[in-house]
This record gives structure tokens, sequence and C-alpha cells, in this order.
């Protein structure tokens, strides 16, 4: 009897998804649009927020490739930054970059099926009662997600299949999300 680890399992289940995405969009030809840059879009996210004690920043910019007018493809970038100064004390501040390959598939234009691997780099340092205490390593991710909207917006749910709570930025693995793109 053959016998998958979870890890080996996940990169299975990517391949196989991401297959019948690629498959899908070659059968149904080229683009809407003749030339590559007319089937371009840019999008991406920005956050802010801020507290008495606290202040966090997010950029993500992106670009896709609309394959056909069933399947998209492209890359994005994320930087964040957050500090937390919950008494004089204490503080935490980390820093995460990287990047993603994401992957839309919208059987209707309505809903969209999607899968993202992204990849950042993690440099928290948290100061306890004097006492510094840093952290570095990366952080991959695997979402699939599920949004409903229209061509420029999306907002649903996406899953991280390789979450790890001890060396993760997110608290869940669950993350809602919105997409806009142009």
């Amino acid at each position: 009897m053959i016998t998958l680890s979870s890890v080996a399992l996940k990169k299975l289940i990517l391949i196989l998804f991401l297959g019948t995405m690629a498959w899908t969009a070659i059968a149904q030809g080229p683009g809407p649009k003749g030339d590559f840059w007319s089937n371009v879009r840019y999008g991406g996210g920005i956050g802010l927020g801020f507290s008495n004690s606290s202040f966090t920043i997010a950029l993500a910019p992106s670009a896709i490739y609309q394959v056909s007018p069933m399947f998209a493809a492209g890359l994005g970038l994320s930087f964040n930054y957050s500090k937390f100064e919950p008494s004089s004390f204490d503080r935490s501040e980390f820093t995460a970059f990287g990047g993603s390959v994401v992957s839309f598939f919208n059987p209707i234009p309505a809903m969209q099926f999607s899968a993202e691997f992204e990849q950042i780099r993690v440099n928290r340092k948290d100061t306890v009662v004097g006492e510094v205490f840093e952290d570095n390593f990366w952080s991959p991710a695997l979402y699939f997600g599920l949004g409903v909207g229209n061509r420029n917006v999306m907002a649903g749910m996406r899953y991280n299949v390789l979450f790890n709570e001890d060396k993760s930025i997110y608290a869940s693995a669950w993350a809602p999300f919105v997409r806009v793109y142009f």
C-alpha cells in the first residue's frame, strides 16, 4: 500500500489543481484580446491599522494575465510591517516581505476559484522586560479560495493548506479577501 505524507499530498493536490486550470485555459485558446499587454490587469491591496499600542501597514501590488475568459494567472509582491507596544517594558516588531504566484478560474463570471502560493520572509523582534528575542524565517503559504463578485472586484474566503501557527504571521489558516483588478 502506498502512503503519502501530508506535504506530499498537498503538493499532489496543487499539481492536479493547477494542471486542470492550465488544461482548461489551453483548450479555450488565446486570451480575449489580441496582444499580450491588453490582457494584463493590475491590482493589489493596501492595509493600514493602528491603535494606542499598535501600528500596521501592508502593501501588496500584483498583476495578472487574462489567459482566457475563464482563466487568469499572475504574480504579486507583499510587504507588511507591524509594531506592538502593549506596555513600556514590552515591544514586538516584525517585517514580512515576499512574493506570490496566483491563478484564478471563473467557471461563471460571478464566481472565482483561486490558488495562490506565497513565500514571505519574516523578521520578528520581541522585547520582553528588556530582553530581546529575534526570530527570522521563511513562511510558505498555499491558499485555495472561493470568491464572488464581478470582473474587477472579488470577495471571498481562502484557506492555507500549509498553515503552521508557529511560523506564520497570520492567526488562522482561514483568511477573507477582497481582490481588485483593473
